[in-house]
């Protein structure tokens, strides 16, 4: 999931949320939409991988 920020940045956050604390987890933060789709590919094909 991205998210905006108001910096203007964007926001990668983990689709589950985290039981500890109730809140999704941050997966890194990209000054470009396209950087955090690009990681977010990243990020599904390890979980993925095994």
């Amino acid at each position: 999931m991205i998210r905006k920020l108001k910096s203007g940045e964007y926001r990668l956050y983990a689709r589950s949320k985290d039981p500890k604390t109730g809140r999704r987890r941050n997966l890194g933060t990209f000054s470009t939409r396209a950087a955090a789709e690009k990681h977010e590919r990243a990020v599904q094909f390890f979980k993925r991988r095994g």
